[in-house]
């Protein structure tokens, strides 16, 4: 009885310590880079025209605009992307299902041989196969697993893709025109900011990868200081040309 306990014991300590990370990334992980890719082109954008020396004004207005210009394109690029995804994927099962309908032995078989090919007997795979096939839209779904990669119930939704890339970007982009809209006459609040937000996003998509949280935080603060760097200085040789 006491070995039985114990090994069940052992069990229950594997499984809780078996884990692992969620490779996929869930909705973190679109969500964290649509607030970078937001803040990092905004500041850019706002680096670049404050480097050419222009009034307080035309700062705000430019973030702002590439604020809302950013937030517009994300979403409208997100929903089309998703919808055509969704759209060949329904065309894919739709050709699934007309072919269990009108075949369904040789789909039934071509199950089969899938089980057999990753080491199932023959005769065991025929069996599964045949239970399997009993109920048309359960075949449907693991012919579409098998098959395509994909689960029927679990199609992602273009409208849900396209408002949380809006709201991601727009975050991301508000952070550098903030101190700006608070009263900030000078670039170096923004600049502050927006750097602590690059870091802050690095640190949080850490969660997802490998890579410690403060190296994923220097990286993007490094990446995303020097796009605002370059563009700020071609701000100021355009500014200069123009002026």
């Amino acid at each position: 009885m006491a070995i039985i306990e114990t090994e069940a014991t052992l069990h229950d300590a594997h499984r809780d310590n078996h884990t692992h990370r969620d490779v996929s990334g869930g909705w973190l992980r679109p969500a964290v880079f649509g607030a970078m890719d937001g803040l990092v082109s905004n500041f850019a954008l706002m680096a670049g025209v404050a480097g050419g020396a222009v009034s307080q004004q035309t700062v705000i207005i430019t973030g702002l605009s590439g604020l809302a210009a950013g937030a517009f394109s994300m979403a409208a690029g997100e929903y089309t992307s998703v919808a055509s995804q969704r759209e060949l994927v329904e065309a894919e099962l739709a050709v699934e299902r007309r072919e269990l309908r009108k075949h369904p032995v040789d789909e039934e078989r071509e199950l089969a041989e899938l089980y057999v090919s990753r080491g199932v007997e023959p005769e065991l795979a025929a069996e599964v196969a045949r239970q399997l096939s009993k109920d048309p839209e359960q075949a449907l779904e693991i012919h579409a697993r098998e098959e395509l990669g994909i689960d029927p119930g679990d199609l992602p939704s273009p409208t849900v893709a396209a408002v949380s890339s809006f709201g991601s970007f727009a975050l991301g982009a508000l952070l550098p025109v903030l101190p700006y809209l608070l009263g900030a006459s000078a670039l170096w609040p923004a600049v502050v900011l927006a750097l602590v937000g690059l870091f802050a996003c690095g640190a949080v998509v850490a969660r997802v990868t490998a890579r410690s949280w403060w190296f994923s935080g220097v990286r993007q603060l490094a990446l995303g200081g020097a796009a605002a760097g370059v563009t700020y200085l071609l701000g100021s040789l355009f500014g200069t040309a123009v002026g």
